[in-house]
């Protein structure tokens, strides 16, 4: 676990507070997990993979499963996407609760937490390029203590940064939480959304562990608990390499096409994970009724929590 040190106090209007408590009743009756797709393309069976961990890992605790579609940045989403992802989901048995969540319907939530915090002064503009940055390391603070504005300079608006101070954490620099080029940035939409839906344990893959920090910061400065984090190995292809949309990695339609069965696809995905042979066929709630009776029925297939 992290510790924060003083991080600021934000002042949240009462309706973005009326908001979170309504998330904190939420976790208390009981285990509520997601499914956050992207509709940047079909989902590929490393995304397939995870939804059915993160499915039964809810089923198992008699929880909730929601559904959420993360399509904000829409320079990358694709027409058809969103759809696709549901009949996938659905095809394979992996029905979620309650209505789908959009991103892009929830706006006005993302940038009242940030009108509140600009407001509290805990963001300032940074004009800090990518290139000035280099890839992969923590900011360090250039643009902090400077008085650069808000407004259009040679033509670019600012980034907006939350101010952070991790004692324990070196890692965590100051977070942009609005892009220069306007988009709200991930790690806000998700962490409002995981407060103000009530989860409690966030289920994903691998390749997400290292923004738990980043999010933990975020929740912290908006005086909130976070969830747990779990997270499940990747799935590779055959050079060791995580499946991607980007390189159009293999999902549900050429296996269709070759008369695949729902049930021989789900099959083989637990199988992967070694909770059943991999040649075994069943259904969704078939190997949740398998694997409800183990000891530590993922065990393996989740790391430990993290929150």
């Amino acid at each position: 676990m992290v510790h924060w040190g003083h991080l600021f106090f934000v002042t949240l209007p009462d309706r973005l507070r009326a908001v979170f408590e309504q998330g904190r009743q939420q976790r208390l009756l009981g285990y509520r997990g997601r499914f956050a797709p992207t509709p940047s393309g079909p989902l590929h069976l490393g995304n397939l993979r995870t939804a059915l961990i993160s499915w039964l890992q809810a089923r198992l605790q008699g929880g909730e499963w929601l559904l959420r579609i993360d399509d904000l940045d829409t320079p990358r989403i694709r027409v058809g996407a969103m759809e696709s992802a549901l009949a996938d989901l659905r095809w394979l048995g992996l029905h979620w609760d309650g209505p789908v969540i959009r991103q892009s319907q929830r706006l006005e939530l993302y940038n009242s937490c940030l009108s509140s915090l600009r407001h509290d002064q805990l963001l300032y503009p940074c004009r800090c390029s990518r290139r000035q940055l280099g890839a992969g390391l923590r900011y360090p603070g250039t643009c902090r203590e400077m008085a650069r504005g808000w407004g259009l300079q040679d033509g670019r608006l600012p980034a907006w940064r939350l101010k952070v101070k991790a004692v324990d954490e070196p890692r965590c620099g100051d977070l942009v939480l609005r892009r220069a080029d306007g988009f709200i940035a991930y790690h806000l939409s998700t962490v409002v959304d995981e407060l103000a839906l009530g989860i409690s344990e966030v289920v994903r893959g691998s390749d997400l562990a290292a923004v738990c920090i980043a999010q933990q910061a975020v929740i912290a400065s908006l005086e909130e608990q976070p969830p747990s984090y779990r997270h499940t190995p990747l799935l590779c292809n055959p050079e060791g390499q995580k499946l991607s949309k980007r390189e159009q990695a293999l999902g549900l339609a050429p296996l269709q096409e070759q008369q695949w069965s729902s049930h021989r696809v789900v099959g083989w995905l637990a199988g992967s994970l070694g909770l059943v042979d991999q040649h075994c066929s069943l259904s969704a709630c078939e190997l949740l009724q398998e694997i409800r009776v183990r000891p530590l029925p993922l065990q393996g297939c989740l790391d430990e929590p993290n929150s």
